[in-house]
This record gives C-alpha cells, sequence and structure tokens, in this order.
C-alpha cells in the first residue's frame, strides 16, 4: 500500500474515516451524496470537511484506507507464518480476506473514477512486487518448484488487474474476493513441488 492515510488525524477523524470506510466499501460512493454520507455517519458535513476538502477526494482517501487495512491484513497473515511457500499463500489467502468486504458497486465505483482507479492500479503492482519478493524468498530456500518468479508476478499482477476492471465478475461470476480465492490456489498448485 503506498503511504499512511491517518498520520495526520486525530484519534477522533481516525474513527470517522474507519466509519466512512465501513460505509462506502459497503455501499459504494459515487451514488451517494455528502448529505446521505453525512446522515448515515451521524456528523455534519464539516466533520466530513476536515477529512477531505471535496467528495471525490473524501473518496479517494476512503479507498487509500481500505488499501491500508489490506495491507495490514495481509501483510499479519504473511508474517504469521514461517515457511516461504505458506508465506505466499497467506498473502493471496490475505488479499482474499481484506477484498471479501468490498461491494461488487465499490469496486466499480473505484474502477469509473480515474484518482480510485490509479490507487487500485498502485496497489496491484505493489502486490505483484509482493508477490515476487515472496517467491524469491521461497525458491531460495527450495520450499517452492523452480519458477520464473518475474513472469508469475507479472502473470499476478495481470490477473489483480482483471480482477479490478471486473473482468471475473464478468466471465465467470465471481466476486473479486471469489477470484483472488481462485488465484490464490491456482499459484499455490503452480507453485508445489513434485
Amino acid at each position: 500500500m503506498i503511504g499512511d492515510v491517518t498520520s495526520t488525524l486525530s484519534a477522533r477523524q481516525v474513527d470517522l474515516l474507519e466509519r466512512l470506510t465501513d460505509l462506502l466499501v459497503s455501499e459504494g460512493f459515487a451514488h451517494l451524496t455528502l448529505d446521505q454520507i453525512a446522515a448515515e455517519l451521524r456528523c455534519s458535513k464539516t466533520t466530513l470537511y476536515a477529512l477531505a476538502s471535496s467528495k471525490d477526494q473524501l473518496a479517494a482517501r476512503v479507498v487509500n484506507s481500505f488499501f491500508r487495512r489490506a495491507t495490514d491484513l495481509v501483510e499479519a497473515r504473511v508474517a504469521a507464518r514461517r515457511s516461504p511457500r505458506r508465506r505466499i499463500e497467506a498473502y493471496l489467502d490475505g488479499i482474499t480476506e481484506a477484498m471479501g468486504p468490498a461491494s461488487r458497486r465499490f469496486i466499480a465505483d473505484i474502477a469509473d473514477f480515474e484518482p480510485t482507479r490509479q490507487t487500485y492500479r498502485e496497489n496491484a503492482v505493489a502486490a505483484a512486487r509482493r508477490v515476487r519478493e515472496l517467491i524469491d524468498e521461497a525458491a531460495s530456500a527450495k520450499a517452492v518448484a523452480s519458477v520464473d518468479a518475474d513472469f508469475v508476478a507479472a502473470w499476478i499482477g495481470l490477473s489483480i488487474e482483471a480482477i479490478q476492471r471486473g473482468e471475473f465478475a464478468e466471465r465467470a461470476g465471481l466476486s473479486d474476493a471469489e477470484a483472488f480465492g481462485e488465484l490464490s490456489r491456482l499459484v499455490s498448485r503452480a507453485l508445489a513441488r513434485g
């Protein structure tokens, strides 16, 4: 995940951002007005403007918050594993878990708004880079089959981008979380040693 979205916020603002993130992850953001968001969160629009100066900037901040949460969850899963191969699985399974709460509407809204689409892209690239690191670590420990780590990481990155564009939802009827789960299983099988 790129950057920390809470470092300059008060504790109250961090709590508001967390509740706002929960709301928009569940409901999406494009169709909601600031009045509706403020009513749902039982706060004033002025309070929301303390987080960001416009609805668009608020949406961007929420998407950053969502990916920060996802990164924290995923890396906690990885840190809990000792086996290099299991660390790869934990990473991909963590993405599945982190994406689970994201509604189709939220994902569609991200894709339809350039600043949030760019955030998703940056996180997809970071995820592919992290998987490559984990594959290199596992290959060095001879814990996985010999593979071209650059190819596997690129393939995973392209898959993540296809998931983000909704291609798996359209073609296979899978939610993003389900598509990430299938990706995790495929990678795990591909890396299994004999």
